[in-house]
């Protein structure tokens, strides 16, 4: 039995970020309606996995099987080629508790000072899992490669958007119009591969 998603769905969004589960509504055009596992009370689960598939399964797998409902996780980083990947799956985590990007992205400007290369390639990830009550469930992946600027530039988007240029563009995710960004986003790209797989 091929899985569908019927417009009018409610859809429980494995976030505890009000901003993140906007995002999420308005990337799925408005079709469904959205309740964030923070405003229903559920627990996060420690994200445990090693890929980004396997902790944004791993998050909707858990919301589904606490709320009953069909449940939707993202996660999503960013990786640097000279830093081997990082910060990759801990992209959150290198904010620290405060969830200060400030600090992150100090952190990877000095981490890359550190290395002595002049590498300045990196991609953001974006894997997104929908699971069912039941059990089944759907995951895909989008990238987006591009390089980091220092210091960073614009104020739009949020966490590493100041630092990241896309490939073939020159102005950062916190630069971009966030229509122009939401065009091409790796987010944006795995939206595109989950709507062609359930709708």
């Amino acid at each position: 039995m091929p899985l569908i998603l019927t417009p009018g769905t409610t859809l429980v969004a494995a976030t505890h970020n009000p901003g993140k589960a906007r995002e999420l509504e308005a990337l799925l055009d408005g079709r469904f309606v959205i309740l964030a596992a923070g405003a229903l009370g559920l627990p996060e689960p420690d994200e445990t996995e090693s890929t980004f598939v396997g902790n944004a399964l791993l998050k909707a797998r858990h919301a589904a099987q606490a709320s009953g409902r069909i449940a939707l996780a993202d996660d999503s980083g960013l990786s640097v080629t000279a830093l081997d990947g990082a910060p990759g799956i801990f992209s959150a985590r290198w904010a620290g508790p405060e969830k200060d990007f400030g600090v992150a992205m100090a952190k990877v400007e000095e981490r890359l000072i550190e290395t002595g290369s002049s590498d300045r390639s990196a991609w953001f990830t974006s894997a997104l899992a929908v699971a069912w009550p039941d059990g089944p469930a759907v995951v895909v992946e989008g990238r987006v490669d591009g390089e980091l600027v220092f210091p960073p530039r614009g104020d739009r988007g949020f966490g590493y958007d100041p630092i990241f240029m896309p490939t073939g563009h020159d102005q950062t995710f916190g630069e971009m119009d966030p229509v122009q960004k939401d065009a091409m986003s790796h987010r944006a790209r795995a939206f595109e591969m989950l709507k062609a797989a359930l709708f």
